[in-house]
């Protein structure tokens, strides 16, 4: 009765090594198709936005809407004015010094500034 006992234990440890490997393999493969639907969705998704896109392409008025605000075309007898800097003072807006521009005089000769640039820019931590 032990023996009869230790066989049907043994068949069914060797059921369930055989059947743990299958159905891992399944688990996995029902996430990968999971994954996939989604990526699907998400390019059909993305296909849908191109058409409607492309659709809004086929009408004269939206056409006329972007060259206007992308290219800045004007119809003929149309003044187009572009702001460059409207609002100087404001501490976010970075300030570029033009050529003639009188920056911080250095003592140094041209080449040993340009050496100290180099190693700076060679320095880690110098790239942000």
């Amino acid at each position: 009765m032990l023996r009869r006992g230790a066989v049907l234990a043994g068949i069914g440890v060797f059921l369930v090594v055989l059947l743990t490997s299958s159905v891992a393999a399944w688990v996995h493969q029902q996430g990968q198709i999971a994954a996939l639907r989604d990526k699907v969705a998400s390019q059909e998704a993305d296909v849908a936005a191109l058409r409607d896109e492309r659709q809004r392409w086929n009408d004269p008025a939206y056409v006329e809407q972007q060259a206007r605000q992308r290219l800045k075309f004007v119809r003929p007898g149309e003044m187009a004015y572009t702001v460059l800097d409207p609002d100087p003072k404001t501490p976010d807006t970075p300030t570029v010094a033009g050529p003639g521009a009188a920056g911080p005089k250095s003592t140094l000769p041209w080449y040993a500034t340009v050496w100290e640039s180099v190693r700076t820019a060679d320095a880690p931590g110098a790239h942000r």
